[in-house]
């Protein structure tokens, strides 16, 4: 099973981190990490480097391929760039799945694959994409987009469902110790994103 994440400068950790922890655990799993050029990737807060193991040149198929997305300035810089939205095409032309995290579904959209499709994303970047779904996963055809961030370890271990069975999946969701109950519960926006709460991410959070 050849598992390639794709990197950029300005991604989100946990979109790419995510699914990587539940699909690696995988034993017939081979999992490549993989950005324009080969080396270190910095996170959107620029703490943290990510190493991207091979370059576009390298990898030009996949069982399947998970895009995650990034920040604003990340993602201004994927869209604007048509090697990168070359690449994904080529490599989706070869995948039995190509999956996102948050806005990585922007890309994939950019890219012309999910024309008519239905697609979840952050819920900010909800008007971006014309078949927006409020889905937290969302299934359509190969195409397995999820929402933001937290939401691709539920798409990586549905995908490990898909690949292994569910038994395997659910003893991996088990070794992650994958039970999550939410401190505050304000992680739905559709009763959370208060006016006051929109204004703190807009005012106060790192970008």
């Amino acid at each position: 099973m050849r598992i390639v994440i794709f990197l950029f400068d300005g991604v989100t950790a946990l979109d790419a981190v995510g699914p990587y922890e539940s699909l690696a655990r995988i034993a017939t799993s081979e999992v490549r990490f993989v950005s324009r050029e080969a080396g270190p990737v910095r996170t959107g807060d620029g703490f943290l480097a990510l190493n991207a193991d091979a370059q576009f040149d390298d990898i030009g198929e996949a069982d399947l391929l998970i895009v995650p997305g990034g920040n604003v300035r990340g993602i201004r810089a994927v869209l604007g760039d048509p090697a990168t939205l070359d690449w994904l095409r080529v490599i989706d032309a070869t995948t039995r799945w190509t999956a996102s995290v948050c806005t990585g579904s922007l890309f994939l959209d950019a890219a012309g694959l999910l024309t008519g499709r239905r697609a979840s994303t952050h819920w900010r970047a909800r008007a971006m994409l014309a078949n927006y779904s409020p889905e937290r996963v969302t299934i359509d055809g190969k195409y397995w987009t999820s929402a933001g961030v937290s939401a691709g370890i539920d798409l990586g271990l549905l995908l490990c469902a898909e690949i292994a069975g569910r038994e395997v999946a659910e003893a991996i969701e088990l070794s992650m110790q994958y039970d999550p109950q939410p401190p505050f519960g304000t992680g739905d926006f559709t009763s959370a994103a208060t006016a006051e709460r929109v204004a703190i991410i807009e005012r106060e959070l790192r970008r």
